[in-house]
């Protein structure tokens, strides 16, 4: 464009001229209500080197116009990165020329045959490719567009979500160049028997010819994935190499720009008190750099400002802090009602925000115990007392939109066993499977609870101590050593009281000790027969009101001597052990996480995740098996022909994505609770996360990703026989070798050899995975289940007889619902187990 910047109508978004650059600035709202801004510069293959330079230095002006806040990507065609890629759905399609020429057009677009190849699986990459048989392969999809029908032409390498994305594009080929109408045929690579579409397509290249053999290629950035890290300081255009073994934080200054070179992609980082001159000097020489590199359109750039890095760059640090949450929310809120007070209006309090209604609150509550691999059911009165040395199934049943659903918890505590937590998860794998409804399973660890774990309770205290064998024994030998803090009913105790709301309140016993108070936090200290209510000078009379309640259900007719933070007496501290320092600063509630997606895979035998950027409902691939990551949770969401084949292993598939440390800056524990959430089974505090359209559910079991798309396409349906139950994919798993439910005698346990191979990694075992993240060893997603190579996901196709297998013979299935069944039938002091909330 010369040296002009000129703004693009919306209706040409999408639309990038080879022989131009192009700035592209994507603004996102999060959640915590701060702008997230992305700016982007395309670069095309024919455009001019000045116009490149221009490029990048409007873009450096672009981000000190929004505060130093954004982060800068170079995009060349043909190599865009994903998330670029995801602002422009279905897809780019890059056109020959300039912008200033397309005026200058005949439009004879719809009149001449052009020939695309698309590759991609969540957004497509296409690319015009000569019009010829020799442009075809086996490894993609391509898309033939002639004046009056569109031909797609599926490589019998390549994936069902190729071919579904490449869909995509025909529909928008024919929206945008035929105005909706225009013929489609589909061509399968190797099939031409009885197939007039294949017939029809052949003959635009002068008859049929088989297509050479694929050529395994080489990656460009293979050898660079190997090569050491090189950092690099920016003196006026020159590099000046830093020496290091390991990176840090410490080497970075303020007042300079510094060039990071990990092979298949580069960073520059500039310190915040660089000026816009001394940016824009670095950029060029990261232009320089990388054209010196031969590396022009090799792998990915990104340009950062000091303070708003992103968590693919400091993971390249050993030693990164963390950021520090600025606490404005509640400071604001104090000096907004400082102002209406000054100004004469009566403010006693500004009302806390609800939390929203994360499920309903009519549904059927039972509770498990889990002990030496059997479930006993707890009676009403027992349901809502946990303690943190056992394991248990929580089981909430609720109806939604003329739905049942089965919310499934296994809760362990800090004190349970190993085998317990094992046992656990097995048992309430077989339980969500032989439910009637929509079952999800969730998995969590005491202290790491969500909020929708304890809104399935109307009140829940966990004591210290435990119900089982194994805590009992614990127990006896602590209380030998003088060392027990398990809960005594005469004894003494310490219990945090929290709620989310009046009518769902905790109290969670603590160490008994001066350090577990808190400013923010109301206490009840128990000492024999004596009772203290403690109310921290930060707590609000919401949270007073929660203590009232809980005093009344655990000792309703005992009076408490009711004490404020800074005068207590003597006998308060004597009981915690003697006063010493506890916090005292204002707790506040950070603001909910933005959630992120990623697809789950095994490459040569390792596990990977990819970001799925800007995801939307359509992106749940049925083949694929998809993490929601919304930081303090995880959601695992199977689909029915993806290669895993229950529940338990779907939890497993969250622990080993937590094992390896994606997203969150890869800091984070590995007890952050995990959901296995099925295709089909989606509960309504899953949707939220997207625009959800409930009518798609109905063609959940209609076909393959493509197979569904193209009856869209052509106004058709799947011939599936979905009346038939023994054609549909079920998330279940066999109920052999797992732990009794009691009252019924467990099989002796298998020794290793008599164990299938698929089954030696017991879930639970995490040290061992992390280890070993093979497919074949923990019986996950093997290679071919797990659609790791593009031929196996071919082959998963429901046109094939894998497709419509049962995953279990309906024997096993029966065995499971018995099993299910000896759980619910095990003794319990009461006749009555459940209770209707």
């Amino acid at each position: 464009m010369g040296s002009n910047i000129v703004p693009i109508a919306k209706s040409f978004h999408g639309k990038f001229y080879t022989g131009n650059c192009y700035i592209i600035l994507n603004t996102a709202e999060l959640k915590s209500g701060t702008r997230r801004h992305n700016v982007h510069y395309w670069v095309g293959e024919e455009a001019k080197q000045e116009d490149c330079f221009m490029a990048s230095d409007k873009a450096v002006e672009l981000d000190a116009a929004l505060g130093s806040q954004a982060v800068q990507y170079r995009e060349t065609q043909g190599e865009e990165s994903d998330e670029f890629l995801s602002y422009f759905r279905p897809c780019i399609i890059p056109i020959q020329g300039s912008f200033s020429s397309h005026w200058s057009r005949s439009g004879d677009e719809c009149d001449r045959t052009t020939m695309f190849r698309c590759e991609g699986e969540h957004v497509p990459r296409v690319r015009e490719v000569p019009f010829s048989r020799s442009s075809l392969d086996h490894s993609a999809a391509f898309i033939v567009d002639t004046p009056s029908k569109i031909f797609l032409f599926s490589g019998c390498n390549s994936s069902i979500q190729t071919r579904a994305k490449a869909l995509d594009v025909i529909k928008h080929l024919r929206e945008n160049r035929h105005c909706g109408r225009c013929e489609i045929g589909t061509i399968e690579d190797g099939k031409l028997v009885g197939d007039s579409d294949a017939g029809e397509f052949w003959n635009l290249f002068g008859g049929y010819a088989p297509i050479p053999r694929d050529v395994p290629g080489t990656v460009n950035g293979e050898s660079m994935t190997t090569s050491p890290k090189k950092l690099f300081w920016i003196n006026k255009r020159n590099l000046v190499p830093m020496e290091a073994n390991l990176l840090d934080r410490e080497m970075l200054n303020s007042d300079r720009s510094y060039i990071l070179d990990c092979g298949t992609e580069i960073f520059l980082w500039i310190g915040i008190t660089t000026l816009v001159s001394e940016r824009k000097t670095s950029i060029t020489a990261l232009e320089d750099y990388v054209h010196c590199q031969g590396r022009s359109s090799i792998g990915r750039t990104v340009i950062v400002t000091e303070g708003h890095e992103i968590a693919d760059f400091k993971l390249h640090f050993q030693h990164w802090p963390k950021n520090v949450v600025q606490k404005l929310y509640e400071a604001g809120r104090e000096k907004v009602a400082a102002i209406f007070k000054h100004q004469g209006y009566d403010v006693a309090e500004i009302p806390e925000d609800k939390s929203p209604q994360l499920i309903s609150s009519n549904g059927c509550l039972k509770v498990w115990l889990v002990d030496r691999g059997c479930a006993t059911l707890l009676c009403t009165e027992e349901q809502e007392q946990l303690y943190n040395g056992d394991s248990y199934i929580i089981q909430y049943s609720y109806a939604e939109d003329g739905k049942d659903y089965h919310l499934f918890f296994a809760w362990s505590g800090q004190n349970s066993i190993q085998e317990d937590r094992v046992a656990t998860v097995s048992l309430v794998s077989s339980m969500a499977d032989s439910v009637k409804g929509h079952a999800v399973v969730g998995q969590m660890f005491e202290g790491r609870e969500p909020e929708l774990f304890f809104l399935v309770f109307k009140s829940l205290v966990i004591f210290k101590g435990g119900r089982s064998a194994a805590a009992a024994y614990m127990n006896s030998v602590l209380q030998n050593s003088n060392r027990t803090e398990w809960y005594q009913k005469d004894g003494t105790a310490l219990f945090r009281v929290q709620g989310l709301r009046h009518d769902c309140i905790q109290a969670i016993q603590v160490n008994l000790a001066t350090n577990s108070l808190n400013s923010s936090h109301c206490y009840i200290l128990q000492d024999g027969a004596s009772l203290f209510t403690w109310l921290g000078s930060l707590s609000s009379p919401g949270d007073h009101a929660l203590l009232d309640r809980m005093m009344n259900k655990l000792w309703p007719l005992k009076q408490s001597l009711l004490v404020r933070e800074g005068s207590e007496p003597d006998h308060f501290w004597k009981t915690l052990g003697g006063r010493s320092e506890y916090s005292k600063e204002k707790l506040v509630k950070g603001w909910p996480a933005d959630p992120h997606m990623y697809t789950c895979t095994f490459e040569q035998c390792l596990f990977k995740a990819k970001e799925v950027f800007s995801f939307t409902q359509d992106d749940l691939a049925t083949e694929e098996t998809l993490i929601v990551d919304c930081s303090e949770e995880i959601y695992v969401w199977v689909g029915l022909h993806s290669g895993v084949t229950s529940k338990e292993h779907a939890l497993d598939i969250g622990k080993m994505f937590l094992q390896a440390g994606i997203g969150q800056d890869g800091r984070r524990s590995i007890d952050t609770t995990v959901y296995a959430v099925a295709e089909g089974e989606e509960p309504a505090f899953f949707t939220t996360f997207f625009d959800w359209d409930s009518s798609k559910q109905a063609e959940a079991t209609l076909g393959n990703s493509f197979e569904r798309k193209l009856a869209m396409l052509k106004g058709l349906s799947p011939k599936l026989e979905e009346s038939s139950p023994d054609t549909r994919i079920s998330l279940r798993k066999s109920p052999s070798r797992r732990p009794a439910a009691a009252g019924r005698p467990s099989e002796p346990a298998a020794t290793p050899e008599q164990q299938p191979s698929a089954r030696k990694i017991a879930f639970g075992s995490a040290g061992r995975l992390a280890r070993e993240r093979s497919p074949s060893a923990s019986g996950l997603l093997s290679p071919s289940s797990a659609s790791s190579s593009p031929k196996s996901r071919v082959n998963s196709s429901p046109s094939t007889p894998a497709v419509a297998r049962r995953l279990f013979s309906s024997s096993s299935m029966h065995a499971a619902a018995e099993a299910a069944a000896a759980a619910s039938h095990v003794a319990s002091p009461t006749a009555k187990g459940s209770r209707r909330r």
